[in-house]
This record gives C-alpha cells, structure tokens and sequence, in this order.
C-alpha cells in the first residue's frame, strides 16, 4: 500500500468501504449532487438486530489499498456504485459495457455493485434488474437513498455470510494464510506442517474475524476475537499481524469508550443515524463485557466460534491508559517492516485523534514526531502537501497552534516548490493564511493597537513578508497593499531604519499601480481583509477643537438663555440619567461651530520614521452633520517631535457634529484613523454644535492700524482689528468705518457700544459718539453690500497740567480794587522729545508739558441676520482704538475779577502753549489770543454769573443711598460743564489746519466757583423803574423826584431778613477823594433809610423812597446794610448790591 489515508480514525474499522464513482462523461456538479445524497446513507439498523452498519464512501480510492483488504478489512472494497448519463437506447449496451469493466477493477473484493443511469428512458428501463436504477433526470430521482439502503443490506447479507464462513471453518489443517501483498514471496517453501505456520494461520483468521465482526456490528465479539489474536500471534511472534491485532483491539475499545467518534465526521454520523440503545451493545450476547480468554478454547485444529464459556474470566476492552500502550505497541510493531510505512502512518494519526480527545497533548506530539519521521517512498509534491496539511491540523487538534502553523507554512511553500512546474501561489497564498493565528497574527489591526505585543517579530515579519510575495505572484496587487500596509502598521516598532525605508519603498511602488484603499477585500474563499489605516504614521498625541475667531463666535441672546434649559425631565436631579449626562458633558464642547463657516481641529503629531514623511490629503472624518473636509497636506521631518496641524472643514447642515477622526494619503495608501482606535491620545471633548449660518461682518477704516493690539486683560474683549490715532488734546475728529457684509446671510440687525479702558486720565465731555439711525436706514444688508457708519471722537482730558500747578488763589489774584500786573505763572520751557534733562530743575517738576497721553477704548458692533437670528444667536465684532493725546494748551491759573454789574465779573485764565507751532485761542464774544510755541499769556473773559442751585439734579442725588463724596464730586462736574459752555475756549493751529476746544471742567476752585456764583439774595435797584446794574449813568432831571426802588429776592432755602438799609449819596472827583457832603446838593423825599421785611425763601420783599437833585452833576449811591443781628448772620458776599451811577441834569426849557 503506498498511499495514506491522513483522515482516518479508529472507528474507521467498523465501516464497510463504498466507492462512488461516475462512468463515462458525467458533470462534476450533477455527480457531486448525487454523491452527496449516497453519503448522506452512513448508517442503516439492521433488520430483525439490534446491530448497525457504518458506510465509508469514497470517489476515489487506489486499487492497491484494497490488496491490504486481507489485513484490514476496512480497507477492501466491499461496494460499488457507478453514475453514469445515458441519453439514448442505443448507448446503452456501450455504458453496461463500462460498468462491467469499472467493477472488474475491485473485482476480487467487491460484495456487491449498484449502477444508477439518468436520462434513459424506453423500453430498457422497463426490464427488472437489481444492480442498475433508472432515472428520468437528476432532479427526478427521490428513490436513490433507498436504492443505496436496499444495496448496503445487501453488502450486509454477504458480510455475515463470510463472518460465519470463516468463524464456523472447522477444516483444521486447511486454514489459509492471509498475507499481506509483499508477504506472499516470504512464504513460498515454508513448511505448512508445523505447529508454528499452524499458530500463525489460526492468529491471523482470528484477527480476521474481529475485523468482519467489528464490521458486522458485533463489537464485544470483535474484543474477544481480537484477544484470542494477540495471543496467538504473540506466541510466533508474528509482529505484522500482532501489530495490526493490537490496533483492531485499540479501535473496539475506542469505539466503545467514545461512542461520538474521534474523527468528529463519523461520529456525528453515528449520533444522528437515531440513538442506540446504551444496553444495546450489552445485550447482544449475554455477558459480552465480560468476555474472558480460555486457552481451551483455541483447539490446534481450528476456532471455537462459541465463546459463552469463556465469560466472566477477564475484561477485554482496553482502559483508556491501556488504549494508547497497545497503540504504541502496535506502532512500534509497524516499525519493523519497511513496506508498512503506511499502515505506521495511519496508526499514528489515529492514535493522536485518540489522545486529543483525552486532552494528553504532549503524548500526542510524541505520537505525531514519530509520523514526522516515517519514512515512505518517493512521495509526490502533492501528496508532500497533504501531508504536511495534516500534521498542521493534527497539532493544531492537540494545541500546539504554533507547531501547526510551522507544518501549514511547509505545506505552503511545498505548492511553490522550484520543481513544480506550475506553483500554486493561491494555494500557497491559502495555507500561508491559515498559519497566521499560530504565530499569534490576525489580519484585523485592531488587535494589535491594544496591549503589548505577542508573539515573536521576527517570525511574523517574514510571514509577512511571504504573504505580500504570494499575493503579487498571484497577480493581485491590492492584496499585497493591505498585507504590504499592515505590516507597516502593526511592525513598525521591530522595523530596523533600512527595512523601513526598504518597505515603504516597496509600498510605493505597489500604489503606483493599484492605490490603497480602505474598502474591506474579500477573497474568493469568502475571507474578509479589513482595511489597514496607518495611525502611526503619523502618530497623533492629540486632538483639540478650536473655537471660531473671537470676531465670528455666535452668542446667546439674553432674553433665550433661559429657553436652552433642558425641560425633559421635571425632577432638578435624577441619578439614573446623571452618569449619563456627565459622559456627554465630558465629550461636548461648550462652543458652538456656525454653518457655513471654516471650523478648526488641531492635531499634535510626530514623525516615527527616519526620513521626511509627506502625507497627502489629510482632512477630518465627521458625523452628524454634513461637512465639508478641506484636505491638507504636510512634510514632517524625520523623527520630528510633536508638531502642530491643523485641519479646516466646513460644515453645512445644522445639528451636532462629531469628529469621529482623519483620513490621510500616505506612500498612496488612504487611511480612515478613528479617535477611538488611536491609543495614548488626548482630547477635551470630540462634540460640538453647529448652530444655524450667520452673517459675517468685516470693517474697515480710514484710519492706520495699530501696530499693537489691546491686551484682552485690560478688557475682557478680544478685538479684530485696531486703529490709531493722533490728536491734540481737544480736538475732535471723524472716523469713517465701513461695514462689509462678506457671509452668505442678509444682515439685518446691528448694536454699536463702547467701552473706554481703565485709565488714570480724566476723560470730560462724551469721548465716541455715533448716530446709528442712518447707518440702520440701509439695512438688511445683503451679501456683498457694504453700509457707512461714523464715529466722533473727541478727546478732553485735563486741560490744568499737573494738580499741584493749580495753587489756591491768594486775595490779591480776587482784589476788587486793583488788577494784578504780573502773571504768577512761572514759565516752563518745553523740552525736546529726544533729550530728556538728567537733573531736571525744581522749577519742571510742577508739570512735564511734552507728556503724550494714551486712551484705549473698544467699539462693539453686535451683529446677526439670517437663520442663526431667527434661532436667537448673534456675532459680536469688537474694533480697538488707540488715541495718542498730545497737549494743545494749558490753562496753568485761573482767578476773577468784579465786573461793573453785580451779576458778572471778569474770568482770568494764564493760557500756555505747549505745542510747538504757532496757537490761537479765542473764547465766546471774545477776540483771539495768538501764542507762539511755549508762549504763555493771561486771558480775560467777561462772564454772566451762574446760578448752581438752578441745575437739574443728577440721578445719584435722587437716590436715597448716595455716596455724599459722590454725589458733591457730580455736582462739581456739572458746575464744570456749565461753566465751560458758556465759555466755550477754542483754540486753533493755522499751519496744521487743526482746530479744538479747552476745557476748564478741571479747574474747579472753590473760591473761583464762589466768585462765579450768583449770590442766593438777589438784590435789584431801580430808578424810576429802569434797573441800575451797569457802567453807564442813569439820566435823571434837577427838581424833579427820582424814585427809587430797592427789591430783594430771596434764593436761599432760608428766610432771611428783616433789613434796614441806608442809601448815602456821594461824588467822586476821580482823584481817590470822595465827596459824601451833598446835603446843598440832593435832598431825600422822606426818610434816607430803607427797611425790607422778613423774606421767605423764594419770596421777594421791596422798599420805595425818592431823591431830588438841586444841581446838575454826576452823582454815586452808596447803600449801606445796618449792622444787625440779622444781617450778622449771613456771609457779607450775600449783600452784593450794584453800583448806582445818577447823571443829574438841567431841564430843558
């Protein structure tokens, strides 16, 4: 026998072998189709028995093997059954023909033969015959299992017939030799007399038995007759036949310990063929088990084929334990003789089914080291490749996945093999992936993205390496990609830095021809390759979202913040949805994204390999949302540290959008990398909102940017754009902004505020001011349509230098009589902004007048349109202005001086030039003042006096917790404001054509306020009705009655009074002599004393009397108050009273 059969197993034994196979042209589908419903018979009971027949049925099986029939039934033969298509009556006799010389091949073994014929039809299918079927076609044909059952009890029938022949032969001497083919040259000339040829006849016959009583079903026969074998074999030392014994022995007791086989097919076609009885094989004769060996019972002349008296004396089923002895005993038998090779060979492997399924591994590796070295004749490639295919199983059957995979791996480069002439590279390609779990390899790169890495590198790596070989052989490029792109993957790590750079080489040169993607490859067998993303490379550390430029963020109207609450649940807390509402927390970003607009995710990466790495068309994956990737591409350097990237996308529907990873381009491979695949990477959250499209806003001006941006700290809003400015203090100027729309949505609303930054610099007056009205006139603003909007700025600071400049005035800076000749000031030269004094005089400390101020302040433009203000979302755009603040003048003093009316006087300012140009300055009803540069020169402006107490209330002194600090420093300003707008102190520079105003709200004296002040009682004199209150004489005739008429109106919150007054008449001689001795001259109608009654506050009191002039002349009144309790009381400045100047003269005729 010369060829194994690597699929057989002990229960092998008890099968009668059919053989199955077409006659003439049949096609391989229409065969295998009634092929498969002849197999599906294994198994038939009995009739009238409780016995059971096994088929084995095989399509192809060598003539050879069957010559060892002798030697092991189960290899004979026993059953033919052809298949063959005959169309017409006339072929007819051609096909029988065909059948008779099919059987005459297995002629000497066969019990019997079947022949089925499809398509015939006639007269010839209507003749009774046993061995020929006749069927239609091969879909009409439902009799052919029970044609197969009725053909194995006929095989049956022969079976027992030759069982009892041979277990009833009493011919004695007459017993055959059974040997085996390459015994029967060995025995020719021996003596067939002796009493040893005898033994050796009697021992083989009675191994024959067992095997036809194993077959027949009888297996506790089989067992004793096996005995009797062993026995009788051991005795002449017939080790062949001894050899063959011990395994029949082996295969019962395997039968009988494992009913569910060890081949695993054949045993689950004894469970499925119905359940035997479990006292069935007990019962069939009585105390089988028990069957014991008599060496009486072995007459010299023949066998005893009664065997009831030999129960009860010993167990003939083998242990377990015992089970692999024999075999190993039987093996070591085999051994000896060359030309049983195979028989060795099957021996083994049955005896390695036998120990896996008792779990003894290691014995079972023994066992198959041993078939490893079995040497048998000149093998062919493919009979090379079945057998190392089935050591493979066989070690993977016991557990040794990686001793499997070594033989699998033989087996594969045995179907290349150089002496082939044709290599099977699928075949090859095949079995190399089926090595790949016992070198602990998958084909997903998911399972090497986790934990440490298992098994050895090496040899996975030229595994690997084998696989992409076989793949291009076969002439499928994109196979060799993926295993090409997966080792790349999942071995960088063990990669030297040539054979990185050799297989990315490689890798590049596949691509140029087939590109990697990421659809999953299925092969023909039906395996999936999963794609292979490069996540090393490059290796991301981490992920972060980045929100929209501070100018483009959308935010959250007030009055719909309240609405964002969640009303889902009543409860304020429910512990079965706070895990789950923390997991969303953690993942979503507390930013929202604007449809329509780029969106940024910035990705830490590095460079892993030792040359520069390019990746092509890197851009995000997203889900929730349509979104639109913007690729990028990069250049790395080698082994480069974490590198920023950063990828833009677009996206543009609405909703929550998740970034689910990145999609790359590298060596021409496209990679899909998942976040949640990436090991070791950080992120702050991968969800964001996208939140309806926006208008977007872009605004320019007329003025230069600012080459510094404001500082967010120093006012919480991050501005866009920045502009500068230079102005003189006072000066006021235009700013003309254009407004842009450059979204893709109308705008349609707009807010302008402002906001000044902290600064130590006193700001008076309304330093940016707009009106909106017209710039809202053309709104909505549509796509590309740009509007005008204009800002003043008007910048006064402190026009008083330094506070401590500003010395309290002294009582000559307020003298009524005289006016002070010489300024106080002490005059400043300005020094050069380049040189700057090391020791600067005592005299410069008072105030440095080349000091340029600085003013920041933010313009907030709040925007929105389109569906995101439908949906109550805004943009805010925020523009930082820098103003640089050069002093223009100084109002360094400041005094009064009386006028001639008691409700005026004269404001006296020190003004200095601290420009360095030429200034004039001019005040309301006043001539200009010219200063030249540094120039410093007294200016005075005559002023109504004011009345404070008039001015509207400010709302801290309506309020009833006012700070009183506060509430005196309000009505200051306002003192101030009041002041200055009555002034109105401008003051231009003809050569820059620039013009301004100055300020005096910071020169806030008190004693200058007091002087500017109306007095709270009001006093009025009149003189025949006229008021008396200014330098021009007051015309009045000799002889005739002056009435006069003194009035007092009482604004204090006080009643004042009663008053006693006394008018004394006098001249002056305009030499400082005055001249009170008029009694010659005036005369009083009445008395010369005026009394006023108690006046109530806001109440108004007057007093009448009247004079006479004698003579015609220039004439004073002086009204003199009584010193008396009442008029104690108040402050002298309270009894103010004018001058009054009387021309007395002549009647005309």
């Amino acid at each position: 026998m010369s060829v194994p059969d690597y699929m057989q197993c002990a229960e092998d034994h008890q099968t009668l072998l059919v053989v199955v196979q077409p006659v003439g042209i049949v096609s391989e589908e229409n065969f295998f189709r009634i092929y498969k419903r002849i197999s599906s018979v294994s198994q038939i009971s009995v009739r009238d028995s409780q016995r059971v027949l096994y088929i084995r049925y095989r399509h192809h099986y060598p003539p050879d093997n069957s010559e060892w029939g002798d030697f092991q039934t189960h290899r004979k033969v026993v059953g033919l059954i052809t298949i063959t298509d005959c169309l017409a009556a006339r072929d007819w006799p051609q096909t029988f023909e065909k059948f008779h010389v099919q059987k005459e091949i297995y002629g000497s073994t066969l019990y019997d033969s079947r022949l089925f014929v499809f398509g015939l039809q006639g007269e010839v299918t209507e003749q009774p015959r046993t061995d020929v079927a006749f069927y239609p076609n091969y879909e009409d044909c439902e009799t052919v299992e029970k044609r197969v059952e009725d053909f194995i009890e006929s095989l049956f029938i022969v079976l027992e017939s030759k069982r009892l022949d041979r277990a009833t032969d009493k011919s004695g001497d007459k017993i055959p030799l059974l040997c085996v083919p390459f015994e029967k040259k060995d025995f020719v000339g021996l003596d067939t007399d002796s009493r040893h040829y005898k033994k050796r006849c009697q021992g083989r016959m009675r191994k024959h038995v067992g095997d036809l009583c194993l077959q027949a079903g009888m297996l506790h026969d089989s067992l004793v007759h096996y005995h009797m074998s062993v026995e009788l074999l051991r005795s002449v030392n017939d080790f062949l036949w001894l050899g063959a014994a011990l395994e029949g022995l082996c295969s019962a007791s395997v039968i009988s310990h494992y009913p569910g086989g060890t081949g695993g097919k054949t045993g689950s076609r004894r469970l499925q063929g119905g359940p035997l009885p479990a006292e069935a094989a007990n019962r069939h004769r009585p105390g089988a088990q028990e069957v014991l060996i008599d060496p009486g019972a072995l007459t010299t002349n023949g066998i005893n084929a009664d065997t009831s008296a030999e129960i009860g004396r010993a167990k003939n089923c083998l242990s377990p334990e015992d089970i692999i002895d024999k075999y190993k005993e039987a093996i070591s038998y085999y051994s000896k003789y060359k030309n049983a090779g195979v028989i060795e060979l099957e021996a083994c492997v049955k005896a390695v089914r036998v120990l896996a399924i008792q779990k003894r591994s290691m014995e079972a590796s023994e066992f198959l080291q041993n078939a490893v070295y079995i040497n048998l004749r000149q093998l062919s490639e493919e009979e090379k490749i079945q057998r190392y295919s089935i050591l493979s199983e066989l070690y993977e059957l016991i557990g040794f996945r990686r001793k499997s995979a070594f033989f699998k791996r033989v087996a594969a480069m045995q179907c290349v093999a150089p002496s082939i002439a044709e290599p099977g590279w699928r075949a090859c390609y095949k079995l190399l992936l089926e090595t790949l779990p016992g070198y602990s390899l998958s084909l997903d790169p998911k399972d090497f993205s986790k934990g440490t890495h298992r098994g050895w590198a090496a040899v996975q790596l030229r595994l690997l390496h084998e696989l992409v070989y076989a793949s291009r052989r076969m002439g499928n490029p994109a196979l060799s990609v993926r295993h090409l792109s997966f080792l790349l993957q999942t071995m960088l790590d063990f990669l030297s830095d040539q054979e990185k750079k050799d297989v990315t080489q490689s890798l590049e040169n596949y691509t140029s021809k087939c590109p990697g993607t990421m659809e999953p490859l299925t092969l023909p067998d039906g395996l999936t390759l999963p794609p292979v993303p490069f996540t090393k490379l490059p290796i991301v550390r981490h992920v972060k979202l980045l929100n929209l430029p501070a100018s483009l963020r959308p935010q959250r109207m007030k009055s719909l913040l309240g609405q964002s609450v969640s009303a889902k649940s009543p409860f304020i807390y429910s512990p079965i949805i706070a895990h789950s509402r923390a997991e969303e927390r953690g993942k979503k970003i507390d930013f929202q994204w604007v449809q329509g607009d780029v969106c940024e995710v910035q990705l830490m990466v590095y460079n892993p390999m030792p040359f520069e790495l390019r990746v092509e068309n890197m851009g995000l994956l997203t889900s929730g949302v349509e979104f639109e990737s913007l690729p990028a591409a990069l250049s790395l350097p080698a082994e480069s540290g974490l590198y920023p990237v950063t990828l833009v996308g677009v996206p543009q529907t609405t909703g929550t959008i998740t970034i689910s990873g990145y999609h790359t381009t590298v060596f021409g491979v496209c990679s899909d990398c998942l976040l949640d695949s990436l090991p070791g990477v950080k992120t702050s959250g991968s969800t964001v909102e996208v939140i309806p499209a926006l208008p977007r806003l872009q605004i320019s001006t007329s003025l230069p940017r600012s080459a510094h941006s404001l500082q967010p700290a120093c006012g919480g809003d991050e501005t866009s754009t920045n502009v500068t400015v230079q102005l003189y203090n006072g000066e006021t100027q235009q700013l003309a902004i254009k407004l842009e729309n450059i979204g893709m949505q109308p705008l349609e609303t707009l807010e302008v505020t402002s906001r000044v930054l902290t600064t130590k610099e006193k700001l008076y007056g309304e330093f940016l001011s707009w009106k909106l009205e017209d710039t809202l006139a053309q709104f909505p603003l549509q796509p590309g349509q740009t509007a005008a909007f204009t800002v003043t700025i008007k910048v006064k600071l402190d026009f008083s230098c330094q506070d401590n400049v500003l010395q309290d005035l002294s009582d000559d800076g307020i003298s009524i009589s005289g006016f002070p000749l010489s300024s106080p000031f002490r005059q400043v030269v300005r020094p050069r902004a380049d040189s700057k004094p090391v020791h600067p005089p005592e005299s410069s400390k008072t105030g440095d007048f080349s000091h340029v101020k600085k003013l920041e302040a933010i313009l907030n433009f709040k925007y929105s349109g389109g569906l995101g203000h439908v949906e109550g979302y805004y943009r805010s755009l925020s523009l930082g202005l820098h103003v640089e603040v050069e002093p223009s003048v100084f109002l360094t003093r400041v005094s009064t001086l009386p006028a001639t009316s008691t409700r005026q006087c004269h404001l006296l300012l020190d003004v200095f030039n601290s420009t360095e140009h030429e200034l004039t300055v001019s005040a309301r009803h006043n001539g200009e003042l010219i200063l030249h540069a540094s120039e410093c020169q007294r200016m005075a402006i005559q002023v109504d006096k004011f009345n404070f107490e008039s001015l509207p209330e400010s709302p801290g002194e309506k309020g009833q917790f006012g700070n009183p600090r506060q509430l005196e420093e309000e009505r200051q300003e306002a003192r101030g404001l009041e002041i200055n707008s009555k002034l109105d102190i401008r003051w231009t520079i003809p050569s820059l054509k620039r013009h301004g105003e100055a300020s005096v709200e910071g020169l806030r004296s008190q004693l200058v306020l007091e002087h500017l002040q109306l007095a709270p009682l009001q006093w009025d004199v009149l003189v025949d009705g006229q008021p008396c209150d200014r330098e021009a004489a007051t015309a009045c005739s000799v002889g005739d009655p002056v009435r006069l008429e003194v009035r007092l109106t009482n604004r204090s919150p006080h009643s004042v009074g009663p008053f006693a007054l006394t008018v004394v008449p006098y001249q002056d001689h305009q030499n400082g002599v005055h001249n009170y001795n008029l009694c010659d001259l005036v005369s009083f109608v009445g008395s010369s004393t005026f009394h006023l009654e108690a006046v109530q506050p806001s109440g108004q009191s007057a007093c009448l009397g009247a004079l006479l002039f004698l003579y015609s002349g220039d004439f004073y009144l002086h009204i003199r108050f009584h010193e008396d309790s009442a008029s104690k009381e108040l402050p002298p400045s309270w009894f103010c009273l004018p001058s009054v100047h009387l021309s007395a003269l002549e009647a005309r005729a």
